[in-house]
Formats: C-alpha cells, sequence, structure tokens
C-alpha cells in the first residue's frame, strides 16, 4: 500500500461511504466514545491551553533545527550499536528494508502498527519479494486479514463493528466463538503468539526518537510492538524524519499530550524505550538494530507554507472531532492519512493529481484547530491548498461549476 488507497473517483466513494449505516454508526460510536474521554483527561490535567503551547513550541523548534538533531539521532545510534539509513524517497526505503530482510534469509516478518510503513508500501514489497509479514496490532490484523485498509491513524479498524469482524475471522481462520470482544481477542492473539515466536525480523514504526540519547520510543495499548523488538533477532524501526525530540524531557511532554488526545487516556498501556541493540548483560533484545529514517517529500513541505503540517504526532484527534469525518469515514478519503490532517498531508505527500478533492472534504468548521494537541492550523492549510489549487487552474469540477454559476450570477 502507498499513500493512495482507492481509485474509485471521490464523489462515488463517498457517496458509498454515506450510504453504509454500520460505518457511520460505528465511527460516530467511536467519536462520542473517545471525544468524551479525551475531554475528561484534559480537564484533570488542567492549564490544558498551556501544555498545547508547549507541545508546539516543542515541535516548532525541532522543525527549526531538524537537521542538527538528525545528525545527532544519527551519531547515537550509531554509537549504540545500531545502523542508520537515510532514506530519500520511499522506494530507498523498501529498497533498505528488502535488502536487510534477505541478508537475514528471513521468511516471516512481524509488525507493530505504523503509518510511515503504510506510506512507503512495505508490506507489498517484502510480499513480493516472498516474505510473509503479519501486521500485529489487534486492528491492523483484522484488515489485513480481510484486505481492507485502515480508516484511522490510531483506530485503524474503526469503520467495522464486532459482527463484521467476527464474520472476517470466521471466514479467513475458521473462528466459531462469539462475537464478544474478549472471545475474539483471546482468538487472535494466540495466533499472533505463534507468529512472533517464529518471525526472523520485527518492523515498527517510531512514536518518536530521542537525539540525546538515540533512542526510540514505540507507544501502545496492546503490547504488540515489544514483543516485536525483543523475540525477532533484528528490530527495524522506521520513522518520517520529523519525528524526534531533543530529549526525554521534550518527549515526556509530546505522550502527555498523544496519550489524551488518541484515546482519552493519562498514558497508553505500553511505552518502550529502545536504545540499540541489545547488550550482552540483557536477557532479551534484537541482535541487530535498524532505523530507516524516511523523508518521502518532508524535506520539500519543510521549506513550504504547509511546514506547520509536519509538527503533527499522528493522535487522530483532528478525525474524532471532525463532521466530515463522522459521516464519509477513513475510506471516503482515499488515502491512508484520512480526516482533516489527510486533506493536507495527502496532498502534499501524494500530489494534487489524486488528491486535489479532500481540501474540499471540509466544512471549515474548524474544529480540528481547537483539538489539535500541537496546534497545527489546520482549517487554515486546507485553506491555503484551495487557493494553490485555483492560482494553478486545478481546482476539482464541483469547484469550478459552483464558481461558474457565481459568476453568472452577479
Amino acid at each position: 500500500m502507498s499513500i493512495k488507497t482507492s481509485d474509485v473517483e471521490f464523489k462515488l466513494r463517498i457517496r458509498q461511504q454515506i450510504e453504509d449505516p454500520i460505518m457511520r454508526k460505528a465511527v460516530a460510536n467511536a467519536q462520542e466514545r473517545i471525544g468524551a474521554n479525551r475531554q475528561k483527561m484534559v480537564d484533570e490535567l488542567g492549564h490544558w491551553e498551556d501544555w498545547r503551547d508547549r507541545a508546539s513550541q516543542i515541535r516548532d523548534h525541532v522543525l527549526s533545527n531538524l537537521d542538527a538533531y538528525l545528525y545527532q539521532l544519527s551519531e547515537k545510534v550509531t554509537e549504540n550499536g545500531g545502523h542508520v539509513y537515510f532514506a530519500k524517497t520511499k522506494e530507498d526505503a523498501t529498497r533498505y528494508i528488502l535488502q536487510v530482510a534477505q541478508s537475514k534469509n528471513a521468511k516471516k516478518v512481524v509488525k507493530s502498527k505504523s503509518m510511515v510503513t503504510e506510506e512507503i508500501g512495505v508490506n507489498h514489497v517484502l510480499q513480493d519479494a516472498g516474505i510473509q509479514v503479519i501486521e500485529t496490532d489487534l486492528g491492523e490484523y483484522i484488515l489485513q486479514l480481510d484486505q481492507d485498509p485502515p480508516s484511522h491513524v490510531v483506530v485503524p479498524a474503526i469503520h467495522k463493528d464486532r459482527y463484521q469482524i467476527r464474520r472476517v475471522l470466521h471466514e479467513r481462520l475458521g473462528y466459531d466463538g462469539p462475537e464478544t470482544p474478549e472471545a475474539m481477542t483471546l482468538f487472535i492473539r494466540q495466533k499472533i503468539r505463534e507468529d512472533f515466536l517464529s518471525a526472523e525480523i520485527g518492523i515498527t514504526g517510531c512514536n518518536f526518537a530521542v537525539a540525546e540519547t538515540g533512542s526510540v520510543c514505540l507507544v501502545t495499548n496492546e503490547g504488540n510492538a515489544r514483543m516485536c523488538t525483543t523475540l525477532p533477532k533484528t528490530h527495524i524501526a522506521v520513522m518520517g524524519m520529523e519525528r524526534i525530540a531533543p530529549t526525554f524531557a521534550e518527549v515526556d511532554v509530546l505522550i502527555t499530550m498523544l496519550a489524551r488526545s488518541a484515546v482519552g487516556a493519562r498514558l497508553t498501556g505500553y511505552n518502550t524505550w529502545l536504545t540499540g541493540p541489545r547488550e550482552a548483560d540483557n536477557v532479551d533484545g534484537p541482535e541487530e538494530f535498524h532505523l530507516v529514517i524516511v523523508d518521502n517529500g518532508r524535506s520539500q513541505v519543510l521549506g513550504s507554507e504547509f511546514r506547520d503540517v509536519l509538527r503533527c504526532i499522528r493522535c487522530g484527534a483532528c478525525m474524532n472531532t471532525c463532521p466530515a469525518y463522522r459521516h464519509i469515514g477513513g475510506h471516503g478519503y482515499g488515502s491512508i492519512y484520512p480526516g482533516p490532517i489527510g486533506a493536507v498531508i495527502s496532498p502534499l505527500l501524494g500530489g494534487y493529481k489524486d488528491f486535489k478533492d479532500l481540501p474540499y472534504a471540509c466544512s471549515l468548521c474548524t474544529a480540528c484547530d481547537s483539538v489539535c494537541p500541537v496546534k497545527i492550523p489546520l482549517s487554515k492549510l486546507i485553506l491555503r491548498h484551495r487557493r494553490v489549487m485555483a492560482e494553478e487552474g486545478i481546482t476539482p469540477k464541483a469547484e469550478r461549476r459552483a464558481i461558474k454559476n457565481v459568476r453568472l450570477r452577479q
């Protein structure tokens, strides 16, 4: 998979989603539940706007000094015994990952949830080379079985209800148990554990890398990322070049904001810190560690008027409050990055040709601006996309017709 997830025309795509009552109910319920939990955690923490200001300042500081922090990170990872690869394009990144896998004669890879690996399409590259890839995040595992793309950056299977999930498990794995979340989770857990024990390589994303120590931070609610990094002999972490923090002090602020904004919790279930391969006196951990730092268009965004979007910490809060997302779901956007953040970043990384409709999948209500933990001015950036497309004469047909009708009435 790459950024684009559908070849269906935008108008038809959103009609299909709007006419799907199961998806709309599932998304609405999730928005209500996560939104209520988030508000409780925001109120409990107190001084929320001060926290947002601090998180925004941290991200802006990193972006202004990104070259220095990337150099420091690279030096520290190497000092710790790891390997660092800077990938200019998604092809560079997947080529390197495949080379590592082939050098280990890997037959199976276990993988934790990672948007950047979805973005670069690493699963398909490895599978085309005959290497089995197992998604170990519960939602991603279900979607992989159903050959269905994720529809949310934190809750990938948000569009499915438990009855649909049971059907997938029954058809693909012969599951005959009840449709209760507990029973289905236990069934999947037993299946995935076998894969953890037999995989040669574990691939993860990276929520934040710490420049000062060369550490990688992984945040999950299921513990699967920790299993991906402790049982296989080789660990490959893949990160967008902007996902970096100077020290643990800044990461502490960002994780505080991430957990509350993403799922409405004080802290996620598992916070894993990794600093290179295991040492001689360690009882677990990988024998070999690789950090793949992905550009894939980010350096161009960094030097553009859309730079603020690189503050994003992939919390999904903008999706959880967006009225458009509530009705068309993640698949309506045709991108692995849906919602308001997707309306901004998808055209930047994937181009206007495939994503020129997304900036118009927005009512400009500014709800996303008010919940973003790093204060990305999403509505302004969406308007900026519209302005750029108007100047370049590439606005969608519906937009051009609307403007023409207005002019005729004047």
